[in-house]
């Protein structure tokens, strides 16, 4: 998810801003440096991940603080010029509404050296190298959040000046911007001078700059809004059992549903079925959009090494029902003489000389700004989070050999079509990565 969080300290108290929801990390940066958590404050409510304020608070007793424009069930209002102290330092709040109407940013200054600011914390108002997607209220809303981030950025952050460092939620990677820098390091001087969403001559230019960008808005969006709107249940401090291929078996019949973990060629072999197959790093990215909150989940994996990140990733999302793991992986399962379904692999050699032949549909799921650098001539095109809702787009009277970037969001995509239905479906190895190193034609 891209998530950044941050821990202040000075003299014998500290401050959290946006903490995770697995927070015993800050308790424990606490404990070590000798400093007592004092506030937690919030840039916004969240949509990407469950926030971790009320964790941390029930830990520590520290005092939540967010925007005053959004009736939240828990903590306390913030508005625009309070100000927060904390041993030697001051936080100012500033409301930068764009983002969402609640956006706040926060100042951080030394009572030592004046009012000056020294870094402040934007949340998903201003990014290194890019601006927070002011979507998320529908179309008939867009315009108004574009114009209140240009006011917020260069009405109310840049003149606080060039030398002040900056401190994004989010870095590269993040859905709530469209192309965030892999830099981790910038001021507020540098974003002014080289931010691509800022180069602009006035506000209507930012405005039609922003309604040009093309988000997708998963559907678990809903249920994170809802949690960091009424506060989130708080963690149980359990792991995920270790369970027998009959205890699985007897789960997945009372309706669970399965994430399975491992690599596309290794899932391609042999999966249970209805298996969702997201690889692990693609879990904070993916699952959101295929997971449900009423379904227990179950989980197989490569190793048992996984289950630690794998259960971080779910939780984080608000994927609490977590019933375990298939103690033996995927072994276990067919030695028992189980059932299981394989899906096929291709390699760009044999898709091209397929689509010669008229013999298979490609579908590339990829994300639009991907399809229109280069794509196959009649790939269909469904994003892979969409394609689940858009299944009645595809036809039935082919099979269908399956595109992304190098393979694993096309496993997702090959595990959704396996799910409803779909026998002869491929997962072209390397996709588009090996299909233009072949030099095979692509259209733009």
């Amino acid at each position: 998810m891209a998530h950044l969080s941050y821990f202040i300290g000075s003299e014998d108290e500290a401050i959290v801003i946006d903490p995770r929801r697995d927070c015993q990390l800050y308790v424990d940066l606490a404990f070590e440096m000798g400093l007592k958590i004092k506030y937690i404050f919030e840039t916004h409510r969240n949509e990407d991940y469950v926030i971790g304020s009320l964790e941390l608070a029930n830990l520590t007793g520290a005092e939540i603080y967010h925007g005053k424009y959004l009736d939240f069930k828990y903590g306390n209002n913030v508005k625009d010029g309070d100000v927060f102290y904390f041993g030697s330092l001051k936080l100012t709040a500033i409301h930068t509404p764009g983002h969402t109407d609640e956006s706040m940013s926060y100042l951080l200054s030394e009572l030592e050296t004046g009012d000056e600011g020294i870094m402040v914390f934007t949340g998903d108002t201003l990014f290194i190298g890019d601006t927070g997607r002011t979507d998320l209220y529908g179309p008939d809303d867009a315009s108004r959040l574009a114009g209140n981030m240009y006011d917020s950025i260069f009405n109310k952050l840049l003149p606080i000046g060039d030398h002040v460092i900056l401190c994004p939620a989010h870095g590269a990677g993040s859905i709530c911007g469209g192309s965030i820098s892999e830099r981790e390091q910038s001021t507020l001087g540098i974003e002014r001078r080289k931010n691509p969403s800022l180069q602009v001559e006035n506000k209507d230019e930012f405005v039609d700059l922003k309604n040009s960008e093309h988000h997708y808005i998963p559907h678990y969006f809903k249920k994170m809004e809802e949690y960091n709107l009424k506060g989130a249940p708080l963690m149980e401090p359990t792991y995920p059992l270790s369970l027998s291929t009959q205890e699985f078996k007897q789960h997945i019949n009372d309706g669970a549903v399965i994430l399975d973990t491992r690599e596309p060629v290794s899932f391609a072999g042999a999966h249970i079925k209805g298996s969702y197959n997201i690889w692990i790093e693609g879990i904070p990215a993916f699952a959101g959009w295929v997971l449900s909150y009423q379904k227990p989940i179950l989980l197989t994996m490569e190793e048992k090494e996984h289950l630690e990140t794998v259960t971080r990733y779910l939780l984080r999302l608000g994927f609490d029902n977590i019933k375990g793991y298939l103690k033996e992986g995927i072994e276990s399962w067919y030695n028992e003489g189980l059932k299981i379904e394989k899906s096929w692999l291709m390699d760009v050699h044999r898709l091209n000389d397929e689509i010669k032949n008229n013999k298979l549909t490609v579908l590339d799921v990829r994300r639009n700004d991907e399809w229109e650098k280069g794509h196959i001539e009649n790939a269909v095109h469904i994003y892979v989070g969409e394609l689940e809702n858009r299944i009645n787009e595809l036809p039935t009277n082919k099979p269908i050999a399956v595109v992304c970037n190098v393979g694993r969001r096309a496993s997702l995509a090959v595990s959704i079509l396996k799910r409803n239905g779909f026998d002869e479906v491929y997962n072209v190895l390397g996709s588009m990565t090996a299909w233009e190193n072949a030099n095979y034609k692509m259209l733009k």
